[in-house]
């Protein structure tokens, strides 16, 4: 029986990473016939429970816990998609406490567990939502501390953009090759994936002055 494939969904606040999880696992499961979950964020449940934000040395137990929550989803499933890992802990850590104690240990959780990650784009607008939400100025400098983790661990990433279904869409196109060559009860996220990339023209690389619609350079300078 082949591994389990766990998918982590992290990302700035509001940036709609659960909505993508859970949205995520149905499709997966729809189009591959494979047994799939989401695991919901843990922070958010503890801080319904306590009523609180957690302090400094709670931190490391809660990321402990989400990842015991992905591999007690794994352990029944063949897909899994996770809403955040401990790299979102030890991200927090670093921006609420200053603490990078945390970093190495978070990394190890993450490349144990999760095979990709998803890094959600900061092109959705802000929106307040309770205790865990500390507003917008904390997006850019969230995002980057999670790509540098993502980097300096050489963690397999993709960026995750668009609104409404295009993120989702775009979800899909990440996900599909950790698909190919193994055998599934469907194949419609395979042939999908198919069609899409043989549609795509040859991508034109030019950065900084790229004048695709699509571009994350110009997507994140829209939001500012």
């Amino acid at each position: 029986m082949a591994e389990p494939i766990v998918i982590a969904v992290l990302g700035a606040e509001s940036t709609g990473k659960t909505t993508l999880a859970a949205a995520l696992a149905g499709r997966l499961a729809q189009e591959t016939g494979l047994r799939c979950t989401w695991v919901a964020e843990w922070l958010r449940g503890w801080c319904e429970r306590e009523g609180r934000t957690p302090r400094a040395d709670e931190q490391a137990a809660i990321a402990h816990e989400q990842h015991r929550r992905i591999a007690a989803a794994a352990a029944g499933h063949e897909l899994v998609v996770a809403d955040t890992s401990a790299l979102q802990t030890a991200v927090y850590s670093r921006q609420v406490f200053a603490d990078r104690r945390f970093d190495a240990e978070a990394a190890l959780l993450h490349r144990r567990d999760v095979r990709l990650t998803l890094l959600t784009a900061l092109d959705l607008p802000w929106v307040a939502d309770g205790l865990q939400r500390d507003g917008e100025h904390v997006r850019e400098p969230v995002d980057n501390a999670l790509r540098e983790l993502l980097h300096a661990h050489r963690l397999p990433w993709v960026l995750v953009a668009g609104a409404g279904p295009a993120r989702l869409e775009s979800a899909l196109d990440a996900v599909g090759p950790l698909l190919r060559g193994r055998e599934l009860p469907r194949a419609g996220l395979l042939t999908r994936l198919a069609q899409r990339e043989a549609a795509q023209p040859p991508w034109p690389w030019r950065c900084e002055t790229c004048d695709q619609p699509d571009c994350e350079h110009r997507l994140r300078r829209a939001v500012r």
